[in-house]
């Protein structure tokens, strides 16, 4: 990556013998394979998951700011302590200009989450602009094929976050210790007579947009020991027919908290429609929520878990 103004130089000077030490390194991004010959020094993430990934691993100070929260969801306080010193960007997508303006030389996205297919901000069109892009594993299932979602999708992104930014070792570690925390924690499970169904109510009303086989919550629910209704969509993140999900009549009803309509008016809407009565989650209330950054790839993977698996086990 070269330097693109004396803001950059004084930031790699920072970081002086880090980068000395640094060795070209490449890692593969969705289809491609991303060649960093220098630790991204002005990197942008878009999405409050994406954002929380560069956090956990002390990438702020290598960050120029941040895109795609507040016009959707807000910050805890949590996270908003380790971003305070960063400009949001832009408060959804970020235009192609907005990333140049800020003198990026890195963009954390993926597909769907801060670039669309086709769109003006993809990995081809800021290539000339030396801002090296690289796409959350989930996502690239909109570009081409992979296996079902997966915590190793998570696991994937921190440790690639790793390797770019020269924290492997740091990395590493989070990625370790996400492992032990979470098989430690399922080994305590009491198990259950049969998998609950689970469905994942996202928003929507005259559809339901909802989870499919290659969103993280299909991974999620399976580790909590329960089986998404919608694991047969072949899908990311996508819309479906009521219809179709009376028909599969979930027992759990997972609700995604996020934006302008709350958790609990979604569960209201939910409650309040003759056409959902029967239905199993319906008729016994049994929902429970996961906020946006825990049902989405990021280091709050492992407490969703932890949060569905007490819910599957509480008629």
């Amino acid at each position: 990556m070269k330097l693109r103004n004396t803001t950059l130089a004084a930031a790699l000077m920072t970081t002086a013998f880090a980068s000395a030490s640094f060795a070209e390194v490449t890692v593969q991004s969705c289809d491609r394979s991303v060649t960093f010959d220098t630790p991204p020094q002005a990197a942008i993430s878009n999405d409050v998951n994406l954002t929380e990934m560069m956090l956990v691993l002390g990438l702020a100070d290598r960050m120029v700011g941040y895109t795609g929260i507040s016009g959707w969801k807000t910050l805890d306080e949590n996270m908003t302590a380790g971003v305070e010193e960063l400009p949001e960007l832009s408060s959804k997508y970020p235009s192609k200009e907005v990333l140049i303006g800020a003198d990026a030389d890195f963009f954390f996205a993926g597909w769907n989450y801060g670039m669309k297919v086709g769109g003006e901000v993809t990995p081809d069109t800021l290539a000339p602009f030396g801002i090296n892009v690289y796409e959350l594993t989930e996502s690239c299932i909109h570009i081409g094929e992979k296996s079902a979602a997966s915590m190793d999708d998570m696991y994937n992104d921190i440790l690639n976050l790793g390797t770019i930014f020269d924290v492997t070792e740091k990395a590493e570690a989070l990625v370790a210790g996400y492992r032990t925390d979470l098989a430690e924690f399922t080994a305590t499970l009491s198990p259950l007579e049969q998998a609950p169904r689970v469905f994942v109510y996202d928003s929507g009303e005259d559809t339901a947009f909802t989870a499919g086989r290659y969103a993280m919550p299909n991974a999620l629910i399976e580790a909590a020991g329960g089986v998404s209704v919608t694991n047969d969509l072949e899908k990311s993140w996508s819309t479906i027919g009521w219809e179709a999900v009376v028909e599969r009549n979930p027992e759990i009803i997972v609700i995604v908290n996020y934006g302008d309509v709350t958790a609990e008016e979604k569960r209201a809407f939910m409650m309040s429609n003759p056409a959902f009565a029967e239905m199993d989650a319906v008729k016994n209330d049994r929902f429970v929520t996961l906020e946006y950054v825990e049902a989405t790839p990021g280091p709050r993977n492992i407490q969703a878990v932890k949060t569905l698996a007490a819910a599957f086990r509480t008629e």
